[in-house]
C-alpha cells in the first residue's frame, strides 16, 4: 500500500484515499477479485488504475463507452500514465500502433469495448502479454432487468475461464440488491469481496416540482436564477421534445445542443465533443446520452419528463457535480408522465414477470416524487442505505411540505370516475366536478350526474394535482387504450367508502419567495477573486484547446477553486493543491503561477475571505 499511496500522491495529486478505495486497491494488488458499488464521482476509476500501475503487466478496462475512451486516455496521459484504447472508431494503423505498444509492454492501461474484447483476435492478443487485471466498468449493464442492458456483457464471465489467474474488478454506481446478485452470478464473481460505498452525493440538491402551464418557462427560470454560464444536461422523453427544447433554449440565449439516437453518428459525436471540450454548453437529450460521462463540472441535471425508474434517476442525476462542488438535480413531472410511462409498461411485449419488475421500479420513482419527507433519505433507502437524519439539502428539507386531508375531495374524484363510466380522461372529469356544461359533457349526459358541480371548492389546477396524486398512489390507473382514460383500482375501495383517510401533500404556489429560497449563486467568487477565477479558467481553456483535450483534463474546477482560495505563489505551494500531481506540476505549474501572481489583491479583507 505504500507504493499505491505514493502513486496516488505523486501521479494523481491527492493526499489520501477515500474509503473503501484503499481496501479495494489492496485486494486487487494482492491478486483477489472485487465488486465495487460506489456513486458517480466517488473515485471508482482509481480502484483499478492504481493497481494497474502497481502490478506487473497491463490492466484491461472493459467499457461500453466508446465515445469517451479517448478522453479517459487523454486524462491519464496528462498524468504521465501509459494508456491507450481499442475500439471501432480507430483507423487500422492506429489499431496496429496500440497493439504494438501492448505487445512491447508499454501500456499500463488499455480501454476496450466488450464486443471487441470478446473477438478471438483480441483474446489471442491478450494471451501473449502479461495481464495486471480486468476491470469491468458499468457492471450493471449485465442486468437483463436494467435500463442499460448490454447483451455482450453476459459473455464476460469467460474472462475468468480463459485467464484464471488474473484478478477482476467489477464496478458500478447503480445497483439495487437484485442487480448486485445478477452481477455476481453472471460474471462469476462468487469469490469476489463486495465493497459498498455510501450512495450519498451530499453536494447534489434534489428538487422536484409539479409541471406548470409552461414547462419551458419553469426550466428557463431555473437556469437564469442559478446556472447562467454553467454546463448541464436536460433530459426529455422523446426525440421531438429534445429538438424543440434545444431550439427554444438557443432562441433565449443559451448554447444548447440536441442529442438522441435519431441523429446521425457524426452529429452525435460532434455534440458530445462540444459538451466535453467547451464550457457552459447544455445538452438536451434522451437517455441515449450520458452514461459514464467523465465531465466533472456538470452543474445541473434537469428532467422535463419522468425517468423510468429510481436507478435511471439516480444514474442520470449522478452526472452532475462529479467534482464534489454544489450541483442541482431538478425534475418536473405531471399526471401525463405517470399515465404515459404506466401505459408503456403495461402495453409492452415483455414477459409478465418483467412487466411487474418495471412497474415496481416506476412506482418507487413516483412515490419519491410525491414524498413529503427528505428525498435523500428515500433515495438512499431504495438502495438499502439507512440515513437517520434529514439531509437539509433537498426541497422538502429546505421548505417542509404541508399536507391536507384530501379524503372528501378524493371520494368526489373517484365517484366521478365511476359514475361517468371509467372511460374519460382528467380534463373531462374536471369539467364535470366544476360544473362546466361543455358540449361534450352535455352530449354524454354528464351534466345530470350527481357529481356534476360538486367540486367547486377546488380550482382546475388543484383538481389536476389531486388526480395526479390518486394515480401516483395507485387508486386510479390509466387504461391501456392510449387515450389517458382512468379507471378505478381495488386499492381505492377503502377511500371511496370513507373507511380510510387520505392525507396528501399540498403543492406550494411557486411564488417569488419559494423560488429564491435555497438558491445558490452561479459564480463561486466575486470581485478580485472572481477575476482570478476567470483568468485561471481562461488559461486552462487555452492550454486545452492547444492540445485538443477537454479543459477538465488539465485541471478540475475543484483544483482551480483551491488555487483561488490558497493563492500559492511558488511551485512547492502549488504542488500541495489537491489534483496537482508531479506531471501536471512540471507541465503547467509556471503557467498557472503566472496568472496567480498577476492578480494581486488590493483589498486585504477579500484575500482573507478567500483563504477562510
Amino acid at each position: 500500500m505504500q507504493q499505491s499511496l505514493h502513486i496516488l500522491r505523486s501521479v494523481f495529486g491527492y493526499e489520501a484515499f477515500r474509503p473503501p478505495q484503499d481496501a479495494v486497491i489492496e485486494q486487487l494488488v494482492g491478486g483477489e477479485d472485487a465488486l465495487v458499488l460506489m456513486p458517480t464521482g466517488g473515485g471508482k476509476s482509481l480502484c483499478y488504475q492504481i493497481p494497474s500501475i502497481v502490478r506487473p503487466g497491463t490492466g484491461i478496462v472493459v467499457s461500453p463507452l466508446i465515445a469517451l475512451m479517448q478522453d479517459q486516455v487523454d486524462a491519464l496521459e496528462q498524468l504521465g500514465v501509459r494508456a491507450a484504447c481499442l475500439n471501432s472508431s480507430l483507423e487500422p494503423e492506429a489499431v496496429r500502433s496500440v497493439e504494438r505498444r501492448l505487445l512491447a509492454g508499454e501500456l499500463d492501461l488499455l480501454y476496450i469495448a466488450p464486443e471487441r474484447l470478446l473477438g478471438e483476435r483480441s483474446l489471442a492478443l491478450l494471451e501473449r502479454i502479461e495481464l495486471a487485471l480486468f476491470a469491468i466498468d458499468e457492471a450493471h449493464c449485465v442486468s437483463q432487468w436494467g435500463h442499460d442492458f448490454r447483451p455482450e456483457y453476459l459473455q464476460l464471465s469467460m474472462l475468468h475461464q480463459r485467464f484464471p489467474g488474473v484478478p477482476r474488478i467489477a464496478l458500478t454506481a447503480t445497483a439495487d440488491s437484485a442487480t448486485q446478485r445478477e452481477i455476481v452470478e453472471r460474471l462469476g464473481l462468487e469469490e469476489a469481496r463486495l465493497y459498498i460505498s455510501s450512495f450519498d452525493r451530499p453536494n447534489i440538491r434534489y428538487r422536484v416540482q409539479p409541471k406548470g402551464s409552461s414547462v419551458r418557462d419553469q426550466l428557463l427560470g431555473f437556469l437564469e436564477r442559478e446556472h447562467r454560464g454553467n454546463a448541464g444536461i436536460v433530459y426529455c422523453l422523446s426525440r421531438k421534445r429534445v429538438e424543440q427544447t434545444a431550439a427554444w433554449l438557443n432562441e433565449h440565449g443559451w448554447t444548447a445542443l440536441p442529442y438522441h439516437a435519431g441523429l446521425d453518428g457524426a452529429t452525435r459525436r460532434l455534440h458530445q465533443q462540444r459538451f466535453l471540450r467547451e464550457e457552459g454548453v447544455i445538452v438536451v437529450a434522451t437517455i441515449a446520452f450520458g452514461m459514464g460521462i467523465d465531465k466533472p463540472d456538470v452543474r445541473f441535471v434537469a428532467h422535463l419528463d419522468l425517468p423510468k425508474s429510481m436507478e435511471a434517476y439516480y444514474q442520470e442525476t449522478g452526472r452532475a457535480g462529479r467534482d464534489g462542488l454544489p450541483a442541482d438535480a431538478w425534475l418536473v413531472y405531471g399526471l401525463n408522465d405517470i399515465v404515459t410511462l404506466r401505459q408503456m409498461v403495461g402495453g409492452s411485449e415483455a414477459p409478465e414477470a418483467r412487466k411487474r419488475v418495471e412497474q415496481r421500479k416506476l412506482d418507487a420513482l413516483i412515490g419519491f416524487c410525491e414524498l413529503v419527507g427528505c428525498r435523500r433519505q428515500a433515495l438512499l433507502g431504495y438502495f438499502g442505505e439507512q440515513r437517520d437524519e434529514p439531509c437539509g439539502n433537498c426541497d422538502n428539507c429546505l421548505e417542509p411540505v404541508q399536507t391536507w386531508d384530501a379524503t372528501e375531495a378524493a371520494r368526489m374524484a373517484l365517484s366521478c370516475v365511476f359514475r361517468s363510466g371509467q372511460r374519460y380522461g382528467v380534463g373531462h372529469l374536471i369539467d364535470i366536478l366544476l360544473g362546466r356544461a361543455t358540449e361534450r359533457v352535455q352530449q354524454q349526459g354528464h351534466d345530470r350526474l350527481s357529481t356534476f358541480g360538486i367540486g367547486t371548492a377546488l380550482n382546475q389546477t388543484e383538481w389536476r394535482t389531486l388526480f395526479r396524486q390518486l394515480v401516483a398512489r395507485g387508486l386510479l390507473a390509466p387504461d391501456d387504450d392510449g387515450f389517458g382514460t382512468l379507471r378505478l383500482t381495488e386499492a381505492c375501495r377503502p377511500v371511496l367508502r370513507g373507511e380510510q383517510p387520505l392525507p396528501l401533500r399540498r403543492e406550494p404556489r411557486l411564488g417569488r419567495a419559494r423560488r429564491e429560497r435555497g438558491s445558490r449563486p452561479v459564480l463561486p467568487f466575486s470581485g478580485g477573486l472572481g477575476r482570478l477565477w476567470e483568468a485561471l479558467r481562461q488559461r486552462r481553456r487555452s492550454l486545452a484547446e492547444a492540445q485538443g483535450v477537454p479543459p477538465y483534463v488539465i485541471f478540475h474546477d475543484a483544483t482551480l477553486r483551491e488555487m483561488v482560495e490558497q493563492r500559492p505563489l511558488d511551485i512547492a505551494a502549488l504542488g500541495d493543491i489537491s489534483g496537482v500531481g508531479r506531471s501536471k506540476l512540471e507541465r503547467y505549474g509556471e503557467a498557472f503561477l503566472d496568472v496567480i501572481r498577476e492578480h494581486e489583491f488590493t483589498d486585504e479583507q477579500e484575500h482573507h475571505d478567500a483563504r477562510r
